[in-house]
């Protein structure tokens, strides 16, 4: 088995058959050649054609992530490589991190932050005044799994929900009074907070792009936990330096773990090293259902969550 070194912390959370080896794969290092039976990576490292053409007796890729726009799906396909993800067991650290990245947008914790340490004020009524959660619109963008924990958590603050996705969700509307609504645009022309919760696919790739953004309310904020090239991220630092958008919450980037310059530069960014799971819980079971795919797949078992 070649296993992400990163996650050895965890081993010791599984049980290690005795006729199973692992070999340990630092990020950094290419895949060896070999007769190895699973791969278990990071989101970091892209699964293609040329890294299973190393590996001719791969049965299972468990990707150490929920996400999987580092598998080429086609090419995994065509050697019946299976794939599996880690879902559920990161939904609500991750909806939490959302929450932290639009309550600290909404009240400016960057430029405030800032202030505190290395300004002095004397206390005004215009001092960093950042916009009120109740009576507000909250837009998610994908109502999957952590969308809808993203719209839950949305209640005490007294928001409104309104959700963009491919299929109607009649519980979680049932749930939260939540209202789906068809259209992209409209969506963003009502929000004053959009939470984005889709996956990065062909269709998704520069959704939000220089028209989306502006026609986003004034004022309005933008999150995004999903993944980076779900935005045009110039059009992005463009939007933010305008005043177009109050701010933005960003826990993912598109060419990460590099950030653009722009986006570091802005007091209304608030910027996270893409930690939406870094919880010491969530972590350790994401090991434990990947490693249970591992284990299934070359055993040639039903994977538990197959993509």
């Amino acid at each position: 088995m070649l296993v992400a070194e990163e996650v050895r912390d965890f081993l010791p959370h599984v049980e290690v058959p005795a006729d199973v080896e692992i070999v340990w794969l630092p990020a950094s290092q290419p895949v060896p050649e070999g007769d190895h039976a699973g791969l278990l990576p990071l989101l970091s490292r892209r699964i293609d054609a040329e890294l299973l053409d190393r590996l001719p007796d791969l049965k299972v890729v468990a990707n150490y992530a929920v996400g999987y726009d580092n598998v080429d799906l086609d090419a995994v396909r065509a050697r019946k490589v299976l794939v599996s993800n880690t879902p559920d067991v990161l939904t609500e650290a991750t909806a939490d991190l959302t929450w932290a990245l639009i309550l600290a947008a909404c009240r400016r914790f960057p430029e405030a932050m800032e202030v505190a340490r290395h300004g002095r004020w004397g206390w005004q009524p215009t001092l960093l005044l950042g916009m009120e959660m109740r009576g507000r619109c909250l837009g998610l963008l994908g109502a999957g799994r952590i969308g809808q924990a993203v719209g839950r958590r949305a209640l005490p603050f007294g928001l409104e929900v309104v959700y963009w996705d491919r299929q109607p969700q009649p519980e979680f509307e049932a749930e939260i009074g939540a209202r789906r609504i068809e259209s992209l645009t409209d969506i963003l022309a009502v929000s004053d907070i959009v939470s984005i919760h889709v996956q990065l696919s062909e269709e998704t790739a520069g959704l939000i792009g220089r028209d989306e953004l502006a026609g986003m309310k004034d004022g309005a904020v933008l999150v995004n936990t999903a993944r980076g090239g779900i935005i045009d991220e110039e059009a992005l630092c463009e939007a933010l330096e305008s005043g177009k958008l109050l701010g933005a919450g960003l826990d993912v980037y598109e060419g990460e773990p590099n950030i653009r310059e722009c986006l570091k530069q802005l007091p209304n960014a608030v910027l996270l090293p893409h930690i939406g799971s870094a919880t010491d819980v969530t972590r350790r079971k994401m090991f434990e259902l990947a490693w249970a795919n591992l284990m299934n797949g070359v055993r040639g078992e039903p994977l538990i969550t197959p993509v």
